[in-house]
């Protein structure tokens, strides 16, 4: 596989843990998956200072450029056997196109990965065209109460936003199952993937739509698994330009992750293709 630059735009969370906070949020879990799939990584985000440390710990290679915040994005997630609930306990400052360094605008992959509705849609136009631009919106598809507690938000942006895209990765969770609005954004992008958890994904492209079952996994840990999905499909795609393919690795990827603990379990590029041959993938990353 060629070394790739994938850089990703998003809040680095701190996730309430019994023993303390967690590192989590799409720009961390998806970042560590490009990693150890082989990418040269790329982050921007916004928070305290001081939270970059665990950062570097977990992704000790990656580049990180940082908007500076009095606040690092916090969840609470709570578990019950059929959903999860979140909470958001403190949120980091916006990030604008403009934080971004230009060389990083023409990496080979630019994930759009908000949690909190923090990520600039200028991304789209400042973003090279020899980029595939790919976006993880469900952080633009959620609001909170003065609680904090987090509810779906029927988020609809233009059309050119969603055809703009090369690729659209939610799951049927970030719409809060709503068929329709489900529906509105396979209608107007190019490439969709739906993630449904153990049931697998569907990969929607154009008018054609391909239902993957899921690795079976015996699940220890969820938590990010939709992101670890999303950078695994993104990498694929951009090395064998085939979107089954690519979801049918980034399957493998998912179900990894969920057998350990947080980001322990993310598997490397030799995992998931040594798992691909026993599941007598055709492996055609080179």
């Amino acid at each position: 596989m060629p070394t790739l630059t994938y850089f990703v735009v998003g809040h680095i969370t701190r996730d309430v843990a019994p023993t303390g906070f967690t590192l989590g949020g799409t720009a961390t879990y998806s970042a560590i998956t490009a990693a150890r799939l082989g990418a040269r990584v790329r982050i921007l985000t916004a928070c305290r200072p001081e939270h970059l440390q665990n950062l570097r710990e977990l992704v000790p290679e990656a580049e990180i450029a940082l908007v500076e915040s009095e606040q690092t994005t916090t969840f609470e997630n709570i578990y019950s056997a059929s959903r999860r609930r979140q909470r958001l306990l403190a949120t980091a400052g916006y990030i604008p196109a403009d934080a971004a360094p230009a060389e990083w605008l023409r990496s080979d992959i630019i994930h759009l990965g908000p949690v909190a509705r923090e990520v600039d849609v200028g991304f789209l136009t400042a973003a090279s065209s020899q980029s595939l631009v790919a976006a993880t919106p469900q952080g633009w598809l959620r609001r909170w109460d003065a609680e904090g507690f987090v509810h779906p938000d029927g988020w609809r942006p233009g059309e050119v936003f969603l055809r703009s895209l090369d690729a659209l990765i939610l799951s049927e969770e970030d719409v809060g199952f709503d068929a329709s609005l489900l529906e509105f954004y396979i209608s107007q992008a190019r490439l969709t993937v739906v993630t449904a958890g153990y049931r697998g994904c569907t990969v929607y492209c154009g008018r054609h739509s391909f239902s993957l079952p899921p690795r079976p996994t015996t699940e220890v840990d969820p938590t990010g698994a939709g992101d670890v999905f999303a950078a695994a499909f993104l990498v694929y795609l951009r090395v064998l330009g085939d979107p089954l393919a690519a979801a049918r690795y980034a399957n493998i990827a998912g179900s990894l992750s969920v057998e350990g603990i947080g980001t322990s379990a993310i598997p490397t590029r030799e995992m998931v293709e040594r798992t691909a041959r026993c599941l007598n993938l055709n492996n055609g990353s080179g």
